[in-house]
């Protein structure tokens, strides 16, 4: 953990997807900076693991649930702001992606599941925040979106649409919710994480190969690009897209 730079001291931030890899990356990074951080994902398990990774209850506190359900994002802004006060930073980490091939054949149902957690989901998160008070308080959002939203990706193409509408979706509030609200997103190529296993076991070193940088990411990569989305050192940008893949989209790839 990166010794405590006091950049989001008094700060309350809540992360989506939160019980592993890139979210819990991210979390632990906030934690480090100075804020206290509610943790959301499915399983309450994983969650409990990641609170006490964290330092415990006094600096994190899990809300289980699924970021497509109303009720959940509803609890969970509840619970955040009972335990540590209105939140000020929101993370929408959350994401899915249970297709793989082409868009011609694609299940629709899986079609419209990506959709619900990866964008409408992530509105539905800044609906609560905005509807808690963040529009008149201010903070800021930012949403974990991916390079495969910049340019078609073999294989998981709708995971791209959706990422594609994020990144959309993320300039449009940004116009709306501004001056009190900053909204901006952060795009990944491949990171070593459970959920991109597929893009790169077994192959590690020709992935990364074609990366300019040489290597493919880790989550605390990610994790210092949204902490600097969140900080004060960011405090004039608002709806733009922060692509972190080592270079990926420059050499032609647009997988993460």
């Amino acid at each position: 953990m990166h010794a405590d730079s006091g950049r989001l001291a008094g700060r309350v931030a809540l992360v989506t997807g939160a019980s592993r890899g890139i979210g819990l990356a991210i979390a632990r990074r906030l934690v480090a900076d100075g804020a206290r951080v509610g943790l959301t994902a499915r399983r309450p398990e994983t969650l409990d693991e990641a609170v006490a990774a964290l330092g415990g209850p006094e600096h994190a506190v899990a809300v289980p649930g699924r970021a497509d359900d109303a009720a959940h994002r509803a609890d969970a802004v509840r619970r955040v702001t009972a335990a540590f006060g209105p939140v000020d930073v929101l993370v929408n980490n959350a994401g899915i992606n249970p297709a793989y091939g082409p868009l011609a054949t694609l299940d629709l149902a899986a079609a419209r599941k990506i959709l619900d957690v990866n964008l409408v989901g992530a509105l539905g998160w800044v609906q609560e925040v905005c509807a808690a008070g963040m529009t008149e308080r201010g903070g800021c959002v930012v949403n974990v979106s991916s390079v495969a939203g910049l340019a078609p990706p073999p294989g998981i193409a709708f995971y791209g649409v959706s990422k594609a509408a994020l990144n959309h979706l993320t300039a449009c509030l940004a116009v709306e919710l501004g001056p009190t609200v900053r909204v901006n997103a952060v795009a990944p190529g491949v990171v070593k994480t459970r959920f991109a296993a597929a893009l790169y076991e077994g192959r590690e070193e020709q992935v990364a190969a074609a990366y300019p940088l040489g290597r493919l990411g880790v989550p605390p990569d990610v994790a210092s690009a949204v902490a600097f989305l969140a900080g004060p050192d960011a405090a004039w940008i608002t709806g733009q897209t922060l692509v972190c893949d080592g270079g990926a989209t420059l050499a032609g790839r647009a997988t993460g």
